[in-house]
């Protein structure tokens, strides 16, 4: 796959291509993997020195895969797509990655989509990660390059991800709000989490967009990206996502999982410099709960 640009400075290589979110690690597989970089139609190694105008071309070699990663053929609802990018819908139900509990998951029936096209590259990169119950948008790599530029947005905190929730408490709630609280592992589970002084700094925002009594439909941001965040900050002031019985939710309204769906990715394309706005629908046992909450109220 092969990267072009236009050098601004007069520097190394390896400095320009720095700038570019190519590091060191990819540099090592471009020189002893198959890769090449170019400058002016010849090849060059990463200490050449560039002159401003420079056309610079990066060749980086295709990634095999990992063979620990067993392709599962399943059907993906898929949002978009191009070179870089793959957008996918997940459903309620699986796992993002394997794990000794899951072994049949969203990355396992990604490679199988990958050796369907017969795409030259085959690692699975997982950029935007969901947990098994929570359904939604997740986003996807299509190679290291790419997963790159992606963690870097991340760490900025400019990939913007919306859920839909369905929450319910005795206390009433703000029509919006910020809930910022340090999240923690419980000592004895490797799963639980809590809000604790020990842990990290975790912020998450929210809207109501509809009440049922006590049942609040919410359109919630997160500002940072920890296990379990929304529903442990939504649990912590009283009000569990509905199917939640992890963290308290209740089971009365139909919900069999945590009301929670990622509903919008919003981000730069590092390649292009486009903003790209991603959107997923409620699912149809969102729709369902609502339908019932509907009901109960008339």
């Amino acid at each position: 796959m092969r990267f072009e640009f236009i050098a601004d400075r007069s520097c190394k290589i390896k400095t320009f291509l720095k700038g570019h979110d190519i590091s060191k690690g990819l540099l090592a597989k471009i020189k002893y993997q198959g890769g090449h970089i170019w400058v002016n139609g010849i090849e060059r190694n990463a200490i050449y020195l560039l002159t401003q105008g420079d056309k610079v071309a990066v060749d980086i070699p295709a990634e095999a895969g990992s063979p620990n990663l067993l392709p599962i053929h399943h059907p993906l609802t898929i949002i978009a797509e191009d070179d870089n990018f793959l957008v996918v819908n997940k459903p309620a139900g699986y796992a993002s990655i394997p794990s000794i509990l899951h072994s049949e998951t969203i990355a396992n029936f990604v490679k199988a989509y990958y050796q369907e096209k017969g795409y030259e590259n085959q690692q699975v990169h997982i950029v935007t990660r969901l947990d098994k119950d929570t359904s939604g948008l997740m986003l996807f790599a299509k190679h290291g390059y790419a997963h790159s530029r992606m963690d870097k947005a991340l760490q900025a905190k400019t990939i913007e991800k919306r859920y839909y929730a369905l929450v319910a408490g005795q206390e009433d709630l703000p029509d919006q709000g910020e809930i910022i609280a340090p999240i923690a592992r419980v000592s004895d589970s490797i799963i639980t989490r809590q809000v604790h002084s020990s842990g990290k700094y975790a912020r998450t925002s929210y809207r109501v967009l509809e009440r049922f009594g006590r049942v609040k439909l919410l359109d919630i941001q997160l500002h940072t990206g920890r296990t379990h965040q929304i529903r442990v900050h939504f649990s912590h002031i009283g009000q569990p996502l509905l199917g939640d019985d992890l963290y308290g939710g209740s089971l009365d309204y139909g919900m069999k999982r945590q009301a929670l769906h990622c509903h919008s990715l919003c981000l730069t394309d590092p390649f292009t410099g486009q903003e790209r706005i991603y959107e997923s629908g409620l699912t149809d046992d969102f729709e369902s709960a609502i339908m019932n909450l509907q009901h109960n109220l008339e």
